[in-house]
């Protein structure tokens, strides 16, 4: 073989060589991109899913609220509030990778409610009462919208423990999630399929907390303060009552101006070695927050002595009058929700939250945002109607537990001296708001009992 055939032969191998990396290297590079795009797929199903269940458990809350709604004015709320919740439902469904005629019954059920809801909210609007049968339409749809969410849960164990992904549903031949769906649901829709040719068309922090930031600061009271001064302050808390701290080290770590309330915010290191975080406001130097994380790793005392608890270390920092209301556990520690109370009437929107370790019943933390925001003293003798008055508004199903007033906050940032009845349909229980001035229902709540907590929605 001459010079010029190997250098020939030596030139072929050499691109035969670099052609197969460019290949090996196109390949991964494919790989890696379609990787990229099953992962990108699968978390926008993923999104589209969860969401679909949120917004069917909403359809399913309003549907319950519904059933036990009285007076046209908040069955019209509660139904148009339905009426979007059904339609947000079916945009979600409608991204999932599934062909539509495998889900026909689930898209007409959320159809149904959703063309339902919205008649029958133009019936209350006019001021007209629903009918016995529209009623019992109400409590068909009820019925079916608990099975479909009990089946979106189960799915969403399947998807989370990996039984199954969507990238094997985009397969036409793999359709094992919509035909559970729609089996499910396959007798239920078709009985309902005839009756609806006529029509037009759930942080847990307790009731109200949504709407405990107001602009006006009305518990927020004083003149504003230094940094140095804010420091004493948290001293001061830290050092009171039977939960006192010994201080090894305190340091600042600045003001938070752009909070909901302006803050000088505190690290303490304790002489026993634990971390505290806590916050005064530049206002009035006031105990925004403080938190101690430790871990609790056995639960020995009872939630009755953790409430007790909590509301003496309240009091202790000059919180008087509190009356606990929701809860939730979390491994080990309770978080109480606290309201004020003036003569006997329970203040929803003045909420402080309070943290107690159930091995030892220690206070570790406390936050007064809802407190500080709406804070003051309200006119309670505003009532125009007895309470025997009130009962007659409320749905003749409801058993009641309980009974008192409160004032409640509404979503145009006002409040409203209401009775609130406490009491059970079925075996489900409500939290109904019957206004003390003009006998309106106002407000109907669906209280959720779990073994962690009291939750409402």
């Amino acid at each position: 073989m001459n010079k010029k055939e190997k250098l020939q032969k030596a030139y072929m191998a050499s691109s035969i060589a670099l052609l197969i990396i460019l290949i090996i290297g196109l390949s991964i590079i494919i790989y890696n991109k379609n990787k990229e795009y099953v992962q990108t797929s699968e978390n926008s199903y993923n999104s589209a899913f969860y969401q679909l269940t949120d917004y069917v458990q909403n359809v399913e809350t309003y549907l319950a609220k519904s059933l036990i709604s009285t007076t046209p004015e908040h069955g019209a709320e509660t139904l148009t509030n339905l009426w979007r919740e059904a339609n947000l439902a079916q945009t979600y469904l409608s991204m999932l990778p599934i062909e539509s005629q495998e889900l026909e019954n689930t898209e007409k059920f959320l159809n149904q409610v959703s063309d339902y809801s919205y008649s029958l909210s133009r019936k209350n609007i006019y001021n007209e009462s629903l009918s016995d049968e529209d009623l019992s339409n109400l409590k068909n749809l009820h019925q079916y919208s608990q099975e479909l969410e009990n089946t979106l849960n189960q799915l969403s164990e399947d998807l989370n423990s990996g039984r199954f992904k969507w990238k094997e549903l985009e397969n036409k031949d793999k359709v094992a999630f919509a035909q559970q769906v729609s089996s499910m649901n396959e007798n239920a829709f078709s009985q309902m399929e005839d009756n609806f040719h006529e029509y037009s068309g759930l942080i847990y922090d307790g009731a109200f907390s949504e709407h405990i930031t107001n602009q006006e600061k009305k518990g927020l009271t004083g003149e504003d303060v230094d940094e140095e001064t804010a420091k004493e302050k948290a001293e001061e808390f830290l050092k009171t009552g039977n939960e006192a701290i010994s201080i090894k080290n305190i340091s600042n770590l600045g003001l938070s101006e752009n909070a909901t309330i302006p803050v000088y915010d505190f690290s303490v290191e304790t002489e026993e070695g634990e971390n505290i975080n806590i916050g005064i406001s530049k206002k009035g130097a006031h105990i925004v927050y403080m938190n101690s994380n430790r871990d609790v790793n056995t639960e020995a005392i009872s939630q009755e002595e953790a409430n007790k608890k909590g509301k003496e270390y309240l009091a202790q920092k000059g919180f008087e009058n509190m009356k606990e209301t929701y809860y939730l556990k979390q491994e080990g520690i309770v978080t109480i929700n606290y309201a004020y109370t003036q003569n006997e009437v329970v203040m929803y929107p003045d909420l402080i939250k309070v943290k107690v370790a159930l091995d030892n019943g220690e206070v570790l933390g406390i936050e007064t945002s809802g407190y500080l925001n709406n804070h003051t003293q309200r006119d309670t003798s505003k009532i125009k109607i007895t309470k025997e008055e009130a009962k007659k508004t409320l749905n003749k199903d409801l058993q009641i537990q309980s009974e008192g007033l409160a004032y409640i906050p509404t979503e145009w940032k006002t409040e409203l001296l209401c009775y609130e009845f406490k009491g059970k349909v079925e075996d489900r229980e409500f939290l109904v708001y019957i206004n003390a001035e003009n006998g309106r229902e106002e407000d109907i709540l669906i209280i959720t009992n779990t073994p962690d907590g009291t939750l409402t929605m």
